[in-house]
């Protein structure tokens, strides 16, 4: 058996409009539903009782999904701190076309970014990592020189 594809990636969030203002105003991705997810289900998959969850699927062009999720009966604390060399899921990436303009722009908007974009040693990509408003760890890259 193997996987047919990554369907999208999730991430919860402390506050979904602030969240929305990010991924689809400033990131640019598209929303394709938006809905409140309670219930049994819910709660059996999700391992939470009386869940109530406000869930967002944003499309990127080429057909990625991030889906943003919103516990509202669990409301978590903002993260102090997130790193980048923790163990699990620490980041989504996207390409994009022109990295230095993307940083340009995102910088002027206040996202944080963990440096100006650089290029890998194997000179096939120029990316740099950013947060979004709950800290989760963003890598923007252009590739360069490839295929990819």
């Amino acid at each position: 058996m193997s996987m047919k594809n990554i369907r999208h990636t999730g991430i919860v969030v402390t506050d979904m409009e602030r969240s929305l203002e990010f991924y689809r105003d400033i990131m640019g991705l598209k929303p394709v539903i938006d809905f409140t997810e309670k219930g049994e289900f819910i709660n059996t998959i999700s391992n939470a009782k009386d869940a109530d969850v406000r869930m967002v699927k944003l499309i990127a062009e080429d057909g990625g999904m991030i889906e943003l999720l919103h516990y509202v009966s669990h409301p978590q604390p903002e993260r102090s701190e997130n790193k980048l060399y923790e163990t699990g899921p620490t980041h989504v990436a996207f390409t994009v076309d022109d990295v230095d303009r993307i940083y340009t722009e995102w910088r002027g908007k206040g996202v944080p970014c963990n440096s100006a974009p650089v290029v890998s040693p194997d000179g096939k990509a120029k990316l740099f990592f950013c947060q979004d408003p709950d800290g989760t760890f963003l890598e923007i890259v252009q590739m360069v020189n490839c295929g990819l």
